[in-house]
């Protein structure tokens, strides 16, 4: 790999594209393209997977941010094309943002963390932030994960019973809870924060959802207040963690050491925000995605639940490749170069269409099927593996195994209901879902 491929940011641009280059007949940036369901538009990946994986797209429309000479970007659909470009950091880099819309650079500054990073500097920091992921402090998180997932079933319990009906609604009284508690005791957030801090994780996550923000300048105004309440936040405990170092994951961070080197408080601060929307978003829409698929698939929910503690393993590889949290991540072209005969110019946008990727009947068999007993399971949920493989991904399995278990165990006729879905092109968010704990 030649020095000269990576890039400072100073060269970074959100421009793309050949403004003669013709648009794909099928468009993937329309609001109404993401406004449909998954299953509507599964339809049209399966076209575009089976005759023309790789398409030139506009950009998405009304994006917060509108860019001068921002033409488009190169949408790849199938797992083997998504892998391939996971896999060539050389030539598809992260910087300088992986969403497929433009958003305030200093939003995307404050957020993205490693994920929108390159080597060198991706790879000394994601040696450092794996050092606070030690397996001794893996061991610790998984007993409170235990707790937590009995804490939050007790909540549901709880509250169908105050029911007048015996519904309540899953996202809030349960999936959301998981990931909120578990990062909260991870990285030491005082109880007096919590809720607050998890109000402004939601609003940093829900840029096009109206209830939240009705106007574009809303929005931007919203997403600023987010990532600025989590900053001061993160500097706030940083202070403390420095002066008087705890068991909880923020010290390991303020800590953390590799070749002499340490994490800065604006680092640490980035991958605080990262951490925070990141681990509780995609664990929330696991958890939803995965009740109503036990709900739809009975005979797949009566096989797991023959042998709980044995089957729990591939089932979760399974929901979280049925729920695909992440619907897309961007990449970037560092340089010419060509993607399976597609000839790709630098500073072209790409993105990775994982929803596509994880319904690709070719690298998976049966994909359209739920299936916990699938193994091998080569799924993209957590990435397609090289240097961005997600860090979180064991943290995330332990909580979707945590829950799920303590859930069909306390209430193993449990169902839900129609979900309400929030439109993004980024993560697939369950915004409400009536369940029932027990049979009416």
């Amino acid at each position: 790999m030649t020095t000269d491929v990576w890039f400072d940011n100073e060269e970074l641009s959100n421009a793309s594209g050949n403004p003669d280059r013709p648009y794909d007949e099928i468009n993937l940036s329309t609001k109404d393209f993401w406004w449909a369901s998954a299953a509507e538009r599964e339809k049209t990946f399966a076209v575009l997977r089976r005759e023309r994986p790789i398409t030139w797209q506009p950009p998405f429309e009304d994006q917060l941010i509108e860019v001068p000479d921002d033409y488009g970007y190169w949408a790849v659909t199938t797992h083997r094309h998504l892998i391939e470009v996971t896999r060539r950091p050389e030539d598809f880099r992260s910087a300088p943002s992986i969403l497929m819309e433009n958003l305030p650079v200093q939003v995307v500054d404050a957020a993205q963390s490693i994920i929108a990073m390159d080597p060198p500097r991706h790879t000394a920091l994601r040696r450092l932030l794996a050092s606070a992921f030690t397996p001794k402090q893996m061991r610790r998180i998984e007993d409170q994960i235990h707790a937590n997932a009995a804490r939050v079933v007790d909540n549901l319990i709880q509250k169908a019973k105050e029911s007048d009906d015996g519904w309540v609604d899953f996202v809030s009284e349960c999936a959301s809870l998981l990931p909120m508690h578990n990062i909260n005791d991870m990285m030491g957030i005082p109880d007096g924060q919590r809720h607050e801090a998890a109000e402004w994780m939601m609003k940093a996550t829900s840029w096009g959802d109206p209830e939240y923000a009705a106007t574009q300048d809303d929005t931007i105004e919203m997403l600023f207040d987010a990532v600025v309440y989590m900053h001061d936040l993160a500097e706030e405990l940083i202070e403390q963690r420095r002066a008087e170092p705890g068991p909880d994951l923020f010290s390991s961070l303020v800590l953390a050491e590799v070749d002499g080197e340490r994490l800065t408080n604006h680092e640490i601060g980035s991958f605080f925000v990262l951490l925070t929307i990141a681990g509780n978003d995609t664990t929330r829409q696991s958890i939803a995605h995965g009740l109503k698929a036990l709900t739809d698939f009975p005979d797949q929910r009566a096989w797991l639940v023959e042998d709980l503690p044995n089957r729990m393993g591939t089932a979760v590889e399974e929901i979280v490749r049925w729920a695909t949290p992440i619907a897309t991540f961007r990449r970037t072209a560092a340089r010419d170069c060509e993607l399976d005969g597609v000839q790709i110019t630098k500073g072209d946008k790409v993105v990775l269409f994982y929803s596509s990727a994880n319904r690709d009947e070719l690298a998976i068999e049966r994909a359209h099927e739920l299936d916990l007993s699938r193994h091998p399971n080569p799924h993209v949920g957590f990435g397609g593996g090289g240097i961005h493989h997600c860090l979180g991904n064991q943290l995330a399995r332990f909580q979707v195994r945590a829950l799920f278990s303590e859930l069909l165990t306390r209430c193993p006729d449990i169902v839900a209901g129609e979900p309400e879905m929030t439109p993004s092109n980024f993560f697939h968010i369950v915004k409400r879902m009536p369940c029932r704990p027990f049979p009416a």
